[in-house]
């Protein structure tokens, strides 16, 4: 079958379209037959994927990074028939900054591997996430994580994931503060927070495992909530939230990490939120999570 490629050339700050003539060489050396298209402005991923998919091209391959794959995912929900319908197959050809889900599925980085696991077709059933109306591969966040993302989008002449570290230590200079309700299975929480971080992947941000025990197979949501009342307490938390294992931030005071199908998030103060590093939102209140265990057909060795 023909599969449709769905190139973001703004991932990377432009560099995913200078980027391109590598990938188009990549599946052709792989024998991969597709079809190209090119967003032209946001929400277009969605629509072209959802085109794509009533269309039966096969697979659908997210040309960008990890805002690039949500888009895609969700795009893929609005063509299926109901929230019981497998999603995809779906490839990756990882052309972002951090590339966060292509970590956490041990998936290569290098356009000539990722151009071979597309032509295999071999695939495995993941999680996906939802809040709201919106799907999410990787992770979703509300107070400091997209707070973090309001900062990084404004830094200009500053690259790759040191933007990503400059706009951490603005964020937390800020100290910034919300007062939530979180409900879960068989949880709640009431109180301050700095942070609210809901994962089915562990790593964000290109650096930050801000989800350390998010498993995007395990058929749970995995979250971490948490209050460091100083700045001080906060910047002490930046460099074990980049620990993926023993030592993590996690294991910090003040911060707890637990694992849901469903949760609630009502914030007394809006805050700024995202989906897989896109901010959807920068002033909500009431966040509604839920987990689809098994959904998305995503191509992997």
């Amino acid at each position: 079958m023909t599969a449709k490629v769905i190139l973001n050339p703004y991932s990377n700050r432009w560099k995913a379209k200078a980027r391109w003539p590598e990938a188009e060489a990549a599946l052709k050396a792989a024998g991969v037959d597709f079809e190209l298209v090119i967003s032209e402005r946001p929400g277009h991923i969605i629509e072209l994927a959802e085109q794509a998919a009533r269309q039966g091209f096969s697979p659908i391959i997210a040309a960008g990074g990890d805002g690039t794959i949500g888009e895609v995912v969700n795009g893929l929900a609005h063509a299926a028939k109901s929230e019981k319908d497998l999603l995809g197959p779906l490839g990756i050809l990882p052309l972002g900054t951090a590339n966060d889900l292509t970590y956490n599925l041990s998936l290569p980085t290098d356009l000539q591997s990722a151009a071979q696991i597309i032509k295999t077709g071999n695939t495995q059933r993941m999680d996906i996430g939802k809040v709201n109306d919106l799907y999410f591969a990787n992770n979703s966040a509300a107070g400091l994580e997209p707070y973090v993302t309001t900062k990084q989008i404004r830094i200009t002449g500053i690259s790759g994931i040191l933007r990503y570290l400059v706009a951490a230590v603005w964020a937390i200079m800020d100290r910034p503060k919300w007062v939530a309700n979180i409900k879960w299975d068989d949880g709640e929480y009431n109180g301050p927070v700095s942070l609210v971080t809901i994962g089915n992947g562990s790593r964000s941000g290109g650096v930050f495992y801000m989800i350390p025990h998010a498993d995007p197979f395990d058929g749970k949501l995995t979250f971490v909530y948490g209050y460091r009342p100083t700045r001080l307490a906060m910047l002490a938390t930046l460099p074990r939230a980049m620990k993926p294992d023993a030592g993590s931030y996690v294991e910090m005071d003040g911060i707890f990490e637990q694992k849901a199908t469903w949760i609630k998030i009502h914030l007394e103060t809006p805050s700024p939120a995202h989906t897989d590093g896109e901010l959807f939102s920068n002033a909500i209140q009431d966040l509604e999570y839920r987990i689809y265990p098994g959904r998305l057909q995503i191509l992997m060795s």
